[in-house]
C-alpha cells in the first residue's frame, strides 16, 4: 500500500497492511536529526517511515500584523489576532487586549481579514507529492487558545457563567477567521488533500480543562462547524488535542470527528485499553506511545517494549495510527529512541 492508501484505511477501519506512522517534530528536534544522520528534510521524513505530509498557507498581509517581523523586544511570534507572544516554543501571551472589553468593543477590534492569507501554492506544493502520502491541510484553527490570549484564561472562565454572550461572539468572530482561510484552501485545492487538521488541547495533565457541560455549549458547536466544513469538502477531520479529556470524546463522536491526535496515556483517564474498547470503532487514535517517561527517559529497550505493548492494545481493527504522544518530539529526547520506536511500528505493526 502506498503511505495515503494505508492512512486512509486506518481512518476507515478497513483491511490494511501496517499500522500508519506519524512524526511531528520540534524545529530543534528536527535539526539535530538531520545534522546526526546526515539527511534533508524529506529522507528524514523517509527514514522516520512518516506517512503524511502537511501543506501549509502563507501570511501576505499588512507587515504590522505579520507573524514575525515588528515584534516588540522579547517576542517570538505574533497570532492572527495581533497578540505577540515570548517565552519557549510559541510562547505564552504578553497581553489580553479584550480582557475588559464590552461587547461593541470586541466587535470593533481589529480583526484579520482572510485576504491576508495567501493559499494560492496549496495545491500545488500538495501535488509534489505525487498522491504517495496522506496530505493534511487547512488551518491550525486554534480558537480555544486564541480566545485565552485575547481575554485572559482567569477572565475566560468567569466569562463562561458571567457574560455568555460576550464569548459566543468572542469565538464566532475568531472561527470565522480561519473556517473562511480554510474554505477558501478546499475550494481551491480539496482534490489534492485529505485532512483537514485542526488543533485545540481542551485537557490538562489532570482531566478536562472545561466541563462537559460548558463543552457542549460553548466549543463544540465550533468544532462541528469546522468538521462540517471539512465533510463537506469529502475531507477526514483530525483534532490535535493534548491533556486527559476523555469526558469530551463522546460529544466529538457525536459531531463527527473522524480522529484525535497525540493521545497521551500518562494523562488523568487517557487509559489506552479503556479508550480502545469504548470508541476504537468510531473514531481513529493517533499517537499513544508515551512522549515523557518513554521516549525522553527510556532505554532502547524500554521504547521497544513500550511500543509494542501500544500496538497490541491499538492495532485491532484498524483506526490507529502510531507516534509520539506530545504534537512535537522535543529536542532533548534522544534519536536512537526515536528511530527504535518508528521501525518497532514497521517491523512490530503488521496486520497478518
Amino acid at each position: 500500500m502506498t503511505s495515503r492508501e494505508r492512512v486512509l484505511a486506518a481512518f476507515a477501519h478497513k483491511k490494511l497492511d501496517r499500522v500508519p506512522t506519524w512524526c511531528g517534530a520540534s524545529p530543534e528536534f528536527w535539526d539535530k536529526a538531520k545534522l546526526k544522520l546526515g539527511l534533508g528534510d524529506e529522507a528524514l521524513r523517509i527514514r522516520f517511515h512518516d506517512d503524511f505530509r502537511r501543506v501549509f498557507s502563507r501570511y501576505a498581509g499588512p507587515e504590522a500584523y505579520s507573524p514575525m517581523e515588528h515584534l516588540s523586544e522579547g517576542s517570538i511570534y505574533r497570532t492572527p489576532f495581533g497578540i505577540e507572544r515570548s517565552g519557549i516554543g510559541y510562547g505564552q501571551p504578553r497581553s489580553h487586549p479584550l480582557a475588559e472589553a464590552s461587547l461593541k468593543e470586541l466587535e470593533e477590534y481589529p480583526w484579520p481579514d482572510p485576504d491576508w492569507i495567501d493559499i494560492s501554492h496549496i495545491r500545488d506544493d500538495a501535488l509534489l507529492y505525487e498522491g504517495k502520502y496522506a496530505i493534511l491541510g487547512g488551518e491550525w484553527a486554534p480558537y480555544w487558545h486564541d480566545a485565552i490570549d485575547l481575554v485572559g484564561m482567569e477572565n475566560f472562565y468567569y466569562k463562561l457563567y458571567d457574560d455568555p454572550r460576550f464569548v459566543e461572539s468572542l469565538l464566532t468572530r475568531i472561527v470565522d477567521f480561519y473556517a473562511e482561510v480554510s474554505r477558501r484552501t478546499f475550494e481551491a485545492a480539496a482534490d489534492a488533500i485529505d485532512i483537514f487538521f485542526i488543533g485545540n488541547d481542551f485537557g490538562s495533565q489532570m482531566g478536562p480543562l472545561v466541563g462537559e457541560e460548558l463543552f457542549r455549549r460553548f466549543l463544540l458547536p465550533h468544532l462541528k462547524r469546522l468538521i462540517d466544513l471539512g465533510h463537506q469538502y469529502n475531507l477526514k477531520v483530525m483534532l490535535h488535542c493534548c491533556g486527559g479529556f476523555a469526558p469530551l470524546i463522546p460529544a466529538m463522536i457525536e459531531v463527527g470527528l473522524d480522529g484525535l491526535h497525540a493521545i497521551q496515556p500518562s494523562c488523568m483517564g487517557m487509559d489506552l485499553v479503556s479508550l480502545k474498547l469504548e470508541f476504537g470503532d468510531r473514531i481513529l487514535f493517533n499517537g499513544c506511545i508515551d512522549s515523557h517517561h518513554v521516549l525522553i527517559k527510556g532505554s532502547r529497550e524500554l521504547v521497544q517494549k513500550k511500543t509494542r505493548e501500544v500496538i497490541d492494545i491499538m492495532k485491532p481493527g484498524g483506526g490507529f495510527v502510531a507516534g509520539a504522544s506530545h504534537d512535537t518530539i522535543l529536542e532533548e529526547t534522544p534519536l536512537e529512541n526515536v528511530l527504535t520506536m518508528f521501525d518497532t511500528i514497521v517491523e512490530y505493526g503488521v496486520y497478518r
